[in-house]
């Protein structure tokens, strides 16, 4: 196999265009790509049959409108190609009209109370900007996905009104100081997904895995990853050969998978493809996630992608590297080695440090739900304190700007942002902090807070808005300034005083920053209930409508569905739980402790039989009646808890109010099931091997 004969060879991309187009309509259609100006629809029709004509040579008998709706990964709904003929036969056809706007039953998917149920038309409508692609013979048209009425039902037309933001102030920006060549600005992202990998038959023993996607139960093992000898390590040969499958399947779909490779905990390993315009990396994340799903069941595997699957183990993330590049390549967020792309780099990277910090609850929020809840704050991740890292000599030239005093650097100049006088700023010689939500690695973010089920396309859609923000009120102050140096080195020391509380460049897993972030007012903000009603306060609902990303209906339809979504994922849960503990655990162990009754009643007649002829004391059983008493006042307690769980849920339902019913949850349900939870642990370390139900987390993390 030859990589690049393969890469890419299952997607219709400027090349294959390029091919199968007319000149004319090609150069109109990547005109559209590039430059994102409105769609020809009078090439519609010749870009449809191209792209029917090179799938079907591909073997595809089918197409579909692939979109994100606003819960779930994907959507799709196939049509074949076929269409009838006058004397009854059948011939592939696919018009202009099939390759722009698709319909589809719109009335299943949430929408967060703007429309009625029963209002059943949606629509699906091409994007350009990012490639069709053959998957499993059928054609995948990446689309958006709205209402009848028109109100957006998916992830994607968001993003890219977050990017057309961004792009409009960053280009306000650029012209300021002088560079009138560029005419877009893209975000970009490289998003490393981490997983873990499980034998199949474990993952089918498992009710809890099965229907939660985490285990609900589970004591810890004996080992860990407590020796450290897994991350980095030798990659196993089942891995390894999904790795090679996984690496053929994605660059046949045009993605740059780049590195493998095992991560802390047992069976869990990462893979980071290279980075790209954040449209595109979105789409591509989420064929990432499928494709692994597949690949892996062909490997008599499972693919958990949970960000807490095993309670004490390392949990999964997806580690967002954000940055903005121009049209010409040119990466915004680069310090670069002259002073005038200096000036330039502080004035983007004070606004982002001013987006963190005033959007601290926006940032929280995109990034929670019930699985990440359990991943955020347990000392492998970031914790629910939102705030940036910068480095040691990055904050160096903070601290001199703020203070107007030499920088102590390479250079000796006195800090002016003058663009004759700013000394060369460090490109990336400090550590890094894997401790830090929100840490710049040189020349990106690396917002380290989202779950591994995550749609990237929250996260972006908000760095994308608050970034595009803040760049529209720095050039409306610098715009209209007599002096644009002094202004600009005004603003930019103005806006460290203002906001710099938001970095911290230590220990974000210790006590200290949590007592510390308090007294600098950073928000808290430790579980969904808590974090997602922000999403509606004023200040973020005008955000949204000042850049046009969001309407306030928009945004209090996704409040809903969110919150809506967390509470179903723990009834789930609780429900799961109260069948695994009253099916399952409590008749295992009462048949345990039922053998150990007659072991010990077992033990009693022999000190009857054989009193004469032997001490008493041989013929006790005090390891076998303290394990019994401990099972079984364990075993009740599981089952009261049961209980109580069932009718915590049921009160659940009484509760109407979305904010209320996950408030009710997370105070009330949760720490319920925790409880139901420990007696069950604490179970199974006192219980034989063949009586427990399902395999152990010892069985499970090193069974491939």
């Amino acid at each position: 196999m030859k990589v690049p004969e393969i890469f890419g060879e299952n997607v219709f991309d400027l090349n294959v265009m390029q091919d199968k187009l007319p000149k004319e309509v090609f150069k109109s259609l990547k005109e559209t790509i590039e430059k994102g100006t409105m769609l020809d629809p009078n090439i519609a029709g010749v870009v449809a049959n191209a792209m029917k004509d090179w799938a079907v040579e591909k073997g595809a008998t089918h197409y579909t409108h692939w979109f994100q709706p606003m819960t779930g990964v994907t959507a799709e709904k196939h049509d074949s190609f076929i269409s009838p003929t006058k004397d009854g036969k059948v011939i592939m056809d696919f018009s202009g009209k099939e390759l722009v706007v698709g319909e589809s039953d719109a009335s299943s998917f949430p929408s967060g109370g703007v429309r009625a149920t029963f209002e059943a038309r949606g629509y699906t409508a091409w994007d350009p900007t990012s490639y069709a692609f053959i998957k499993d013979g059928t054609l995948c048209i990446p689309s958006t996905f709205f209402s009848y009425s028109g109100e957006v039902l998916d992830k994607k037309t968001p993003l890219l009104r977050s990017m057309r933001a961004l792009n409009e102030q960053a280009l306000r920006i650029l012209r300021l100081f002088g560079n009138t060549s560029v005419k877009r600005v893209y975000p970009t992202v490289g998003a490393e997904q981490e997983y873990f990998l499980i034998d199949r038959k474990m993952f089918d023993a498992r009710k809890d895995l099965v229907l939660s996607g985490r285990t609900l139960f589970g004591a810890k093992p004996p080992k860990g990853q407590e020796l450290e000898d897994h991350y980095f390590g030798p990659i196993k040969l089942r891995v390894s050969a999904f790795m090679k499958e996984l690496d053929e399947e994605l660059w046949k779909l045009g993605i740059f998978a780049k590195t493998e490779h095992n991560e802390v905990a047992p069976s869990q390993h990462e893979l980071a493809p290279i980075f790209t315009v954040t449209n595109l990396a979105s789409d591509q994340n989420q064929l990432i996630m499928e494709t692994m799903k597949k690949v892996a069941s062909r490997h008599g595997l499972y693919c958990l992608l949970h960000e807490k699957p095993f309670k004490g183990v390392n949990g999964s993330g997806k580690h967002n590297n954000w940055s903005m590049s121009t049209d010409k390549g040119v990466n915004l967020l680069d310090p670069g080695s002259t002073p005038a792309e200096n000036g330039q780099f502080m004035l983007f990277l004070m606004a982002v440090i001013a987006a963190v910090d005033d959007y601290q609850d926006l940032l929280r929020l995109t990034v929670t739900s019930a699985g990440n809840d359990h991943r955020l704050g347990a000392n492998e991740a970031p914790p629910a304190v939102v705030s940036i890292y910068l480095g040691e000599e990055l904050q160096e030239v903070i601290d001199a700007l703020e203070h107007d005093v030499k920088y102590k650097g390479k250079t000796k100049q006195i800090m002016k942002l003058g663009v004759d006088t700013l000394p060369e700023l460090p490109k990336d010689t400090t550590d890094r902090n894997r401790t830090s939500p929100f840490a710049f690695t040189g020349n990106k973010f690396e917002f380290r807070m989202p779950g591994s089920t995550f749609s990237i396309a929250g996260p972006n859609i908000i760095i994308n808005t608050i970034v595009a923000d803040e760049l529209r009120q720095f050039a409306d102050e610098l715009e209209k300034a007599e002096d644009f140096n002094a202004a600009l080195h005004d603003l930019v020391v103005k806006t460290i005083k203002e906001h710099k509380r938001i970095i911290f460049n230590g220990n974000n897993y210790s006590e200290e920053w949590t007592k510390e972030a308090e007294k600098r007012g950073l928000l808290n903000l430790k579980n969904s209930a808590e974090a997602l009603p922000r999403f509606a306060d004023k200040k973020n609902v005008e955000l949204f409508e000042r850049n046009k990303v969001f309407t306030e209906r928009e945004v209090r339809s996704r409040m809903e569905i969110m919150l809506d979504n967390y509470c179903k994922v723990l009834s789930i849960e609780g429900q799961t739980m109260v069948e695994m503990g009253r099916q399952e655990i409590y008749p295992a162990v009462n048949a345990y402790i039922l053998e150990l009754c007659k072991v010990i009643e077992h033990k009693e007649l022999c000190k009857v039989v054989e009193r004469r002829e032997k001490p008493a004391s041989a013929c006790k059983a005090p390891a076998e009646r303290k394990v019994a008493e401990r099972l079984s006042a364990d075993n009740e307690a599981m089952f009261a808890k049961a209980e109580e769980i069932e009718n915590l849920l049921a009160e659940a339902k009484t509760h109407t109010d979305a904010v209320k019913q996950a408030k009710f949850f997370a105070e009330k349900v949760i720490p319920v099931m925790e409880e139901m939870r420990s007696f069950a642990d604490d179970m199974e370390g006192y219980t034989a091997k063949k009586y427990w139900p399902f395999p152990t987390y010892a069985d499970i993390l090193f069974s491939v």
